[in-house]
């Protein structure tokens, strides 16, 4: 459908031949902000990945309706800290989608790039390499990157680990305002806290869909369903 960014059709997706979720389907609508939230091992991430393309699913489609430019956001975990590089180097990859990867910074390249650290907090923090900054700082610098990417589908693998208070209340506001320009957010988040107080949609899976829709009656359906699991096993 027109109003939908991505469309599931019983997705599978797994790692060298086991499947990690099954016969996902259904839809994101485009402008949605949607929680992802399930236990540890559900496939919340692996879910981004393949909406992302970054996995390729075994069964089933993951169908991303045009026009959609995408921005995927890995966990902090996944991100080499070590890499010889600075701010201003992972920042400036968000440019890549319109100038690619080897074309000199023009002078708006170089003013975007600067609008955008000045946008997360960052700046001054042009030429600190990657491993002098703190867990916060870095999230700061990767929401910077986003925002030069300019995407429709943004992808967000939880970005509030390991993060301090302020920068989760930031980048939160960050969010919203992507949603109220209409870009479409994706958000895998472990704290329902936040969950129910900032995400008006959310999806919950544990290797399948549990419950997708308004947050108050997935959060509802999840309750019922812990009740319902935990009997099974006792």
């Amino acid at each position: 459908m027109k109003s939908d960014a991505v469309e599931l059709v019983n997705l599978t997706l797994g790692y060298n031949g086991f499947p990690v979720i099954h016969n996902v389907s259904g839809s994101v609508r485009k402008g949605s902000l949607t929680a992802v939230v399930g236990p540890n091992g559900s496939g919340k991430s692996t879910l981004l990945k393949g909406i992302a393309g970054i996995l390729s699913p075994s069964d089933g489609e993951c169908i991303i309706h045009p026009p959609t430019r995408i921005a995927y956001l890995p966990q902090l975990s996944e991100l080499d800290r070590s890499f010889p590089a600075c701010v201003q180097d992972i920042v400036s990859l968000g440019l890549w989608p319109g100038r690619g990867p080897f074309r000199r910074h023009r002078r708006q390249d170089r003013q975007r790039l600067s609008d955008a650290l000045a946008e997360v907090g960052m700046t001054g923090f042009e030429n600190q390499p990657l491993a002098a900054l703190s867990g916060g700082q870095l999230q700061r610098a990767l929401f910077a990157r986003v925002i030069l990417q300019d995407a429709d589908l943004i992808l967000l693998d939880e970005p509030f680990n390991a993060i301090d208070v302020k920068t989760t209340r930031d980048m939160l506001a960050l969010i919203k305002r992507w949603h109220a320009q209409a870009r479409t957010v994706v958000v895998v988040i472990h704290d329902m806290r936040l969950v129910g107080e900032h995400f008006p949609e959310t999806l919950m899976i544990n290797g399948r869909v549990v419950a997708w829709g308004e947050t108050l009656a997935v959060l509802k359906q999840g309750t019922e369903y812990d009740h319902a699991d935990k009997e099974r096993i006792e």
